[in-house]
């Protein structure tokens, strides 16, 4: 069974760092689209918060095989039981595909402080 994943940053397979690059490459892409809220910049990855009337975040929609979330989890610092204490957390959200129509896809979004 497969998932949707929204990718805007180092989980895609052009980007992935070796930790995980073995995950990422089993991914099936879909097509470009985007998810509205706002995109920082935390050095050495980036993080989206959701937000509605918020900016045009670009990123591409992959089909992932469902057992790989438990690896995409780790590497993202989210444990469903703990979301309090997760870096990212993992949600549903809708996704504007480039080609019209919108998908509802996992995405991982900042869980921390912005300024």
């Amino acid at each position: 069974m497969t998932e949707l994943l929204f990718v805007y940053g180092t989980l895609h397979p052009e980007r992935a760092p070796t930790e995980i690059s073995d995950v990422v490459q089993r991914f099936s892409e879909i097509g470009r689209g985007s998810v509205s809220g706002r995109l920082h910049d935390f050095g050495t990855y980036p993080g989206v918060v959701l937000a509605h009337d918020a900016e045009n975040i670009c990123g591409t929609v992959f089909a992932v095989p469902e057992n790989a979330f438990t690896r995409l989890d780790a590497y993202e610092g989210f444990e469903a039981s703990k979301p309090a204490e997760s870096l990212f957390l993992r949600v549903k959200a809708e996704v504007a595909m480039d080609r019209g129509e919108r998908l509802s896809c996992w995405v991982y979004v900042w869980n921390g402080m912005v300024e």
